[in-house]
């Protein structure tokens, strides 16, 4: 039975936390190797952690290092054969980790394996069964099945990218092809790895057999000033990395003279001015950097602890 190590990033929410951790206690897969990695939270949730679950590894940062630099954290403290990185803010049933051992057992040109993810608030329906490829032009794509009810079945899609809330790498990708990018601090940075692993010559695909689910909210939480501006800053720092070309300077050429000005525009249209301020940094100081790690930048320097 190969060993799973399952990584999970918590920052400020330990009660969340603690519950994933109650669902991974009550798994049917035996080999496990759980390693939770507090990312600079205002409090030190390892103590209370290690006294609940004490088969339970936890790794302390005094600084956020964002989502990518939590999780490689976990990778250096792993000794899986598999690695299993899931959101804390999700519950995994019975059945779903020996289903995705299996797909990476049986499937050697796979390298990563995902569960159907749903909402935990209305589990029938999906948050993410795939994605479509990003548009080159607009710096653009969508999750496969969102809003919608994807049945189960045995059904092995491939998919461009892995979704960073649930999925399974084998150690042997990592080894390959370098820990998780920790530019974009949040956001965009399971794209830039899986375009990495399919670059080398790995499929990824979503067993449709399995489901986890995930807490966040279908109607609120979503449209945040935060996620506005990183995921402005992110979609172009994914571009300058991996387009080339013409393609690279399409997108620029789209985004500067059609979506800045009309995300601006709506912003504004609806009073929107704190997203109007996060978009705008997130596009004017990294749009026209040559570097490619690009700055953080604006307000959310403070993020990093």
């Amino acid at each position: 039975m190969k060993k799973v190590s399952i990584i999970t990033v918590n920052y400020n929410q330990p009660e969340v936390t603690l519950e994933l951790l109650k669902s991974l206690r009550e798994q049917d897969y035996q080999n496990l190797e759980v390693i939770v990695v507090d990312n600079g939270s205002r409090e030190d949730a390892s103590a209370r952690i290690n006294e609940e679950y004490p088969e339970t590894i936890t790794i302390r940062s005094e600084k956020n290092l964002g989502f990518a630099g939590g999780n490689n954290l976990g990778i250096r403290a792993s000794t899986g054969d598999c690695l299993f990185f899931l959101n804390n803010d999700t519950v995994v049933p019975k059945g779903t980790i020996a289903s995705l051992v299996d797909v990476l057992h049986r499937e050697e040109e796979t390298g990563v394996v995902c569960p159907v993810i749903n909402y935990f608030d209305h589990p029938k329906v999906t948050q993410f069964a795939g994605y479509t490829p990003i548009n080159t032009i607009t710096g653009r794509n969508h999750a496969v099945g969102y809003m919608k009810q994807i049945p189960v079945d045995r059904l092995l899609m491939e998919s461009p990218f892995a979704h960073g809330a649930a999925m399974m790498l084998r150690r042997s990708v990592v080894d390959q092809v370098g820990l998780m990018p920790e530019n974009y601090f949040l956001y965009y940075e399971e794209l830039d790895w899986g375009a990495k692993i399919t670059k080398a010559g790995f499929k990824i695909k979503v067993d449709r057999s399995v489901r986890i689910f995930h807490k966040e909210s279908i109607s609120t939480g979503k449209a945040s000033p935060l996620k506005t501006y990183f995921q402005t800053r992110n979609r172009i720092l994914f571009m300058r990395r991996n387009v080339r070309g013409l393609r690279k300077i399409a997108f620029l050429l789209f985004f500067t003279f059609l979506a800045f000005p009309k995300s601006l525009l709506g912003f504004l249209m609806k009073r929107e001015m704190d997203h109007f301020y996060s978009f705008w940094n997130g596009a004017i100081w990294n749009l026209f950097n040559s570097t490619d790690s690009l700055k953080l930048g604006y307000k959310y320097d403070q993020l990093k602890g």
